[in-house]
């Protein structure tokens, strides 16, 4: 088996059921094996697939076999196996920069010693974080039941040492506190078996290079870019997960995407950028060529608006955001807030404070109960569902990424926060999975938001709420507010791996303070309503405190798509927005145009660069 450091691929797929509540514990005792017996883990009659029979061959026998001489017999077996494929075009300005398709199967062993009571998981020790998985590596494509085998057996060892390393150390530590956490470390789950069928792959349904060509020749209008680049993305996964509960689950899945991003600078040195995202669970509803040309038209013609338009100053007041730019900012917001697991067990101070800089500790922990949202507002997140008013939700799944099947959850009724989204790593208010742990490939997975819906009672149509914008504004005594039309992604924006670091450096600070990038701001003039896009723009301060006191809510909801990003660090943290298909999870936020009061709006503070010395050459 091929070893490796991280998956850094893409994620898309979570791939079942209910559980008992756990005992709350004190002291810490020795750990200790499970006793209950684990049910045989049965493969449906006629099934030809050789990857599911090597699994369930070398689980069995490692539920068997697997124990150290004198040491604790795992109480937790789980094997994980993804397998790839992928089809990528790349081009810019007409032309075709790459072309490739790949295939690669990837696999994860994590073992656990102790009970669910006290396990060998979610412990950071002097040497880093150990949370769910064990060991990890690639494996062979062809499927050879032998050849996976061995894989898994290797993996599954290493695991196992590796875990009863962990837990003496997480046994030691927790004896040295005064008082250890009373929360369980694992929740029991209901076995599931669903083995859906595997999907063909498919390339030849249409000829997309030509069609990314066609695509990107459009920006050839517009020689004052200066990069471009149009990414076509098909991707097939299929999923498999066994556990030694008994848990069996095979599921397929598709997802296609075009991501362009473009980038220029305007006269006074100021980089600016724009992009262009469109996914779709299956290759054949993307749009055609000619559609995607005219919206990367357009793209372009609103970065050069953008790149001709003032710099907007230092602002504190009323701010509107449209439906796209408010799903957004919620997807942003609240992420850190919606996951009720609790944190891992750490012998430094260190990753609590990383965690407070990067955003992700949660607003709402110890609030169920109290308002969190203006009374008039619900927040519901629902797998189930797979659309809304005809539109497609992509963060729809069956079963979760640790075989729990899906659950509504109603977050917020009525202002008040009523649940929050769970894995089987139980926390202070909830210790029961509800189907929310999802996972990037193969990585930990966490409960996280698949459709998030923010609903209002007492929505009012587009024109009254623009009039009630502008009357704020007015009592505010300002000549003019903002409005945001759409937020930046600058995962998918930047073209250039730099220019993203850059925007890490200069965001990074004020994550944990609610710093925010939006991408296309309007001062409005309250004498008369007219527009001025403005660039530059930096949202300060907007954290989960800043919602509740919405001054209104339009009644346009409507369905915004992204990529949380699952990478180490990002995930329920204030950056968990910012993902590609190439390495985020499929989500959707459904919401409303939202007004909010006293938003700090700080203008550019960068650092110009130098423009070109000689005029862009002619593309055409």
């Amino acid at each position: 088996m091929k070893k490796f450091a991280a998956f850094g691929l893409l994620a898309i797929f979570a791939s079942p059921l209910f559980a008992a509540a756990p005992a709350a514990w004190h002291d810490v005792p020795p750990a200790r094996a499970s006793t209950q017996p684990a049910p045989p883990i049965t493969i449906p009659a006629g099934e030809t697939d050789k990857t599911l029979y090597a699994m369930r061959d070398e689980m069995e026998r490692s539920r068997a076999r697997l124990v150290l001489e004198g040491a604790d017999k795992p109480f937790f077996i789980e094997y994980r196996l993804i397998d790839l494929d992928i089809h990528t075009v790349t081009a810019s300005f007409g032309a075709l920069l790459s072309n490739s398709t790949s295939r690669s199967r990837y696999m994860t062993a994590d073992v656990r010693v102790g009970d669910y009571h006290l396990d060998s998981s979610n412990f950071i020790s002097d040497s880093g974080f150990q949370g769910f998985l064990g060991s990890a590596g690639e494996v062979g494509i062809d499927r050879d039941y032998n050849s996976l085998r061995q894989d898994l057996w290797l993996a599954t060892d290493q695991a196992y040492k590796s875990a009863l390393t962990q837990m003496s150390l997480k046994q030691a530590f927790l004896r040295s506190l005064t008082k250890a956490p009373g929360i369980d470390d694992f929740s029991h789950a209901t076995p599931l078996v669903k083995v859906d069928p595997r999907l063909d792959v498919d390339w030849t349904s249409r000829n997309w290079d030509d069609e990314a060509r066609t695509a990107s020749a459009a920006l050839a209008d517009f020689p004052a870019l200066y990069g471009t680049r149009v990414n076509y993305s098909i991707i097939y996964a299929t999923t498999y997960m066994m556990t030694s509960e008994g848990t069996l689950i095979r599921a397929s899945r598709s997802i296609a995407a075009i991501e362009a991003a473009l980038d220029t600078q305007a006269d006074d040195g100021m980089p600016l950028h724009n992009y262009y995202a469109v996914y779709a669970a299956h290759p054949a509803d993307l749009p055609a060529a000619p559609a995607v040309g005219d919206a990367l038209a357009k793209a372009a013609g609103d970065l050069a608006d953008l790149r001709s338009s003032p710099i907007v100053t230092d602002y504190t007041g009323p701010v509107l955001f449209d439906a796209p730019a408010a799903a957004s900012v919620l997807a942003q917001v609240l992420a850190p807030s919606l996951a009720g697991a609790r944190a891992p067990v750490s012998m430094t101070t260190s990753f609590g404070q990383l965690l407070e800089r990067m955003g992700g500790e949660s607003a709402w922990e110890g609030r169920v109960g109290t308002r969190v949202l203006p009374a008039t507002v619900t927040l519901v997140d629902d797998p189930t569902l797979k659309d809304f008013q005809g539109q497609p939700l992509l963060g729809s799944y069956e079963v979760d990424a640790e075989g729990v099947p899906a659950e509504r959850v109603s977050v917020v009724e009525g202002g008040l926060l009523n649940n929050l989204l769970m894995s089987r790593r139980p926390g202070p208010e909830f210790q029961v999975s509800n189907g929310h742990a999802r996972s990037a490939l193969l990585s930990e997975p966490k409960p996280l938001s698949s459709n998030l819906f923010f609903q209002s009672s007492d929505a009012i149509n587009t024109a009254d709420l623009r009039k009630k914008f502008l009357d704020a504004c007015k009592d505010d005594g300002q000549q003019w507010c903002l409005e945001v039309r759409r937020m930046d992604n600058p995962a998918l924006s930047s073209v250039r791996e730099e220019d993203f670091s850059d925007f890490l450096a200069e965001l990074g600070g004020g994550i944990a303070s609610g710093e925010r990038a939006p991408l296309f701001v309007y001062r409005v003039y309250v004498a008369d309503g007219h527009e001025e896009l403005v660039r530059g723009a930096t949202i300060q301060g907007l954290a989960p405190r800043s919602l509740r006191n919405i001054l209104a809510a339009g009644n346009d909801a409507t369905v915004f798509t992204y990529m949380q990003n699952p990478g180490d660090g990002f995930a329920g943290t204030a950056l968990g927005a910012f993902g590609s298909v190439q390495g985020g999870i499929p989500s959707t936020v459904v919401a409303p145009s939202l007004l909010l009061d006293e938003i700090e709006v700080h203008g550019f503070r960068g650092e110009p660069r130098r423009t070109p010395l000689v005029p862009a050459p002619p593309l055409k």
